[in-house]
């Protein structure tokens, strides 16, 4: 790529809600995904939630052809790669969202093409589940947090930087703020000549016949939370990034009686042109509003610190009980065995409350180390962004 040539790169992203046992017409959709990919021929293709090995193996084999670099899926020959798994994804207890046992994290592939070194990643962050009293907001915002600082600690030796997944969150929550404030990310359908979709770019709407509907009732249009974002990276850029296009899937894909997913894809088709003069990149934390934004997220995550902080003593406080229960159990034991005690405790009813004790004593002793954990993730991340804040506030000074 040379003087003022332009790349063009398409990109498509799709959760892909292909959870084994659990996703409904899961074989089906994914080979429609697979037949429409290898139809299209995208440059960069991010999918999430390609839960079964079988399914990886059936898109890999079917996408060989055109798509013949597989960490995900990819035209162009992977330098390197690496997988961050996020420290706090919410609670083993709640069985019946199962985000703590999916494991949440961020990929990371590095690639060149044309002579310019790409970062890409792609990431799923925790689900939100109920707007109105979101228990998992700090843990998402920690989430944010972490993919803010990986990506500005493993992209500056890239030319561009890429960014797609589900994010769970609306354009305007504190967390994409943050993650977008602290990187420099552009939000492609924001920047986009040429849009063409769902209205507001939602991604998760009430025309899709696998979405909940009444999730969505206080939303009409949809909600839009699965994103491509780009930047330029250096404070000096050689490059510049404009999004030329975004579209979205608006619910049946053409010819079939059902989507792609639950979710809505993203596909976006960026130009990338050398310049013959090196800009200024915008910094990011050169931002006042910048101060607002952690700020904001700071006291959220401090919400769940004291939350966190609370159920630790819970814990704890029941796993003492359990152990004095055990206890006295034993003293009563040692009393029968001595021959100290009066009428012998009846055997069936002392093995089932020592059973129910030692369970207890187990699971809340569990709880009480996750919660610790969390505890102490919490903290670090609030110290990280309390720190951030001081280099921010006193960034003026030093101009």
């Amino acid at each position: 790529m040379e003087g003022d040539s332009t790349l063009q790169l398409r990109v498509f992203d799709l959760n892909c809600w292909a959870i084994r046992y659990l996703s409904k017409r899961r074989q089906e959709r994914m080979r429609l995904i697979g037949d429409v990919l290898l139809q299209e021929c995208f440059d960069l293709i991010l999918l999430q939630e390609v839960w079964s090995e079988q399914d990886y193996s059936d898109l890999k084999a079917k996408l060989g052809g055109c798509y013949p670099f597989s960490h995900y899926f990819r035209r162009f020959t992977i330098l390197d790669t690496l997988l961050y798994q996020y420290s706090l994804n919410g609670y083993p207890y709640m069985l019946q969202h199962g985000d703590w046992f999916c494991g949440k994290s961020v990929g990371l592939v590095i690639i060149k093409i044309s002579g310019i070194i790409f970062n890409v990643y792609v990431t799923h962050l925790h689900a939100e589940y109920c707007r109105e009293k979101d228990a998992y907001l700090p843990h998402r915002l920690v989430q944010a947090w972490e993919l803010a600082q990986f990506i500005r600690h493993t992209s500056k030796a890239a030319d561009v930087v890429l960014l797609g997944g589900d994010l769970n969150m609306h354009p305007d929550d504190v967390g994409i703020r943050l993650l977008r404030g602290w990187t420099g990310l552009q939000d492609a359908f924001a920047e986009a000549k040429h849009f063409e979709g769902c209205k507001d770019g939602c991604t998760l709407i009430p025309n899709n016949c696998f979405t909940i509907k009444t999730e969505l009732l206080p939303f009409p249009l949809g909600i839009r939370i699965d994103y491509i974002l780009y930047k330029v990276t250096g404070a000096i850029s050689s490059f510049m990034v404009k999004c030329e296009e975004l579209k979205t899937t608006t619910g049946s894909a053409p010819g079939r009686d059902i989507p792609f997913s639950d979710h809505e894809a993203v596909m976006a088709t960026l130009h990338i042109r050398r310049q013959r003069e090196a800009a200024s990149a915008t910094l990011s934390t050169a931002e006042p509003a910048l101060v607002d934004v952690v700020t904001e997220a700071r006291t959220e995550v401090g919400v769940g610190l004291r939350a966190a902080q609370r159920q630790r003593y819970s814990t704890g406080r029941l796993a003492v009980l359990a152990l004095l229960l055990l206890l006295l159990q034993a003293v009563a034991v040692l009393g029968t065995l001595a021959g100290l005690g009066g009428q012998p405790f009846p055997k069936l009813s002392f093995s089932l409350l020592a059973f129910l004790a030692v369970a207890i004593l187990l699971l809340a002793t569990g709880l009480h180390l996750f919660h610790t954990i969390e505890v102490k993730m919490l903290q670090g991340t609030e110290e990280q962004m309390r720190m951030a804040l001081r280099v921010l506030q006193e960034q003026p000074s030093d101009g």
